[in-house]
C-alpha cells in the first residue's frame, strides 16, 4: 500500500529532545516500512526515517535558531506539496491538530485519515469540523472524543512504543530512590501535582522536561518556586538516548 504520513513541523521525526507526536510517527512510519508498505513522510529535513522523506522545511521549527519563523506558512507550503503528489497516495494520514489541511484535501476525504495528538475542546475546532464532516477521524483516546463527539470517528488507537526500548534497572547505582516526570512543564500535564504527589510520597521528584513558549509564566509562577534543587530538582530537557536510564533507574512514574 502507497501511504504518505504528515507530520507536524515543530520537530524532527523521530524528534531529537521533546516530541510526543513526532515520536509516534516515528514509530509508525517505521512499522509500516517494515510491514513492506511503501511509505512517504512529509516531515522536517532534519528527521531520520528508512521512509521516503519529502521535507516540509530544512530543519524543524522549535529547535531552529532564527529569530523570524512563520510556523503557518511553512505548514501551508507542505500542505501544498501534498496536495500536488496526492495522485502517488493511496492513504494520507495526517497527524495535524488543528485541521489546517481540511481545505486543501476536502475533495479527497475519504482517502484520508486525520489524527489528532492533542485535545480538541478549543472553542473554533468542533465550528470548524462541522464545516468539513466527512473526514475520518482516529482519537487516541476514549475521552479525547469528548471535544469533537460528532466527528467522524474510525477508531481509538492509542499510543504504543516498541517493547525493548525501556527496560527497568532492578539494581541501581542511585545514592537515593527518586520518582521521574518526563514530559512538558505546561498546566496540561499538572507537573504541580507531581510534586506534591512526591511530597507526600516522601521521595525526590527529578522533572525531566521541555518548557515551550507558551508555558513559561506558568513555569515561572506555579512550578519554579516549588524546585529547590534537593527534593525536587528540574534536570531540564532530555535527549531520547537518556531517557532509558532516566526511567529505568526510577522508583516510579509519576503523570498525573
Amino acid at each position: 500500500m502507497r501511504i504518505a504520513h504528515v507530520a507536524p513541523l515543530y520537530e524532527s521525526v523521530p524528534p531529537k529532545l521533546y516530541g510526543g507526536t513526532e515520536r509516534i510517527v516515528s514509530y509508525l512510519t517505521e512499522a509500516l516500512v517494515a510491514l513492506g508498505h511503501e511509505v512517504t513522510l512529509f516531515a522536517s529535513g532534519d528527521s531520520r526515517t528508512s521512509a521516503r522523506l519529502v521535507p516540509g522545511r530544512e530543519c524543524a521549527l522549535r529547535l531552529d535558531p532564527r529569530p523570524k519563523k512563520s510556523e503557518i506558512a511553512a505548514h501551508l507550503a507542505m500542505l501544498a506539496e501534498v496536495r500536488e503528489r496526492a495522485h502517488e497516495f493511496d492513504l494520507i494520514h495526517f497527524h495535524l491538530s488543528h485541521f489546517l489541511h481540511f481545505s486543501f484535501f476536502a475533495d479527497m476525504a475519504g482517502r484520508t485519515v486525520t489524527t489528532p495528538h492533542g485535545r480538541l475542546d478549543y472553542v473554533d475546532l468542533a465550528p470548524t469540523y462541522r464545516r468539513f464532516p466527512r473526514f475520518p477521524m482516529v482519537s487516541i483516546s476514549r475521552s479525547q472524543r469528548a471535544g469533537l463527539a460528532e466527528a467522524n470517528w474510525l477508531a481509538t488507537i492509542h499510543h504504543g512504543l516498541p517493547i525493548d526500548i525501556y527496560r527497568p534497572a532492578f539494581e541501581t547505582t542511585e545514592e537515593e530512590p527518586y520518582l521521574a516526570f518526563l514530559g512538558r512543564l505546561s498546566r496540561d500535564k499538572r507537573p504541580d501535582r507531581a510534586i506534591e504527589i512526591a511530597r507526600r510520597s516522601g521521595l525526590k521528584l527529578k522533572l525531566a522536561a521541555k518548557i515551550g513558549d507558551d508555558d513559561r509564566a506558568y513555569f515561572h509562577d506555579v512550578v519554579e518556586p516549588l524546585i529547590d534543587g534537593d527534593r525536587v530538582d528540574y534536570v531540564g530537557e532530555i535527549a531520547e538516548d537518556e531517557k532509558a536510564e532516566f526511567l529505568g533507574k526510577a522508583a516510579g512514574l509519576l503523570f498525573p
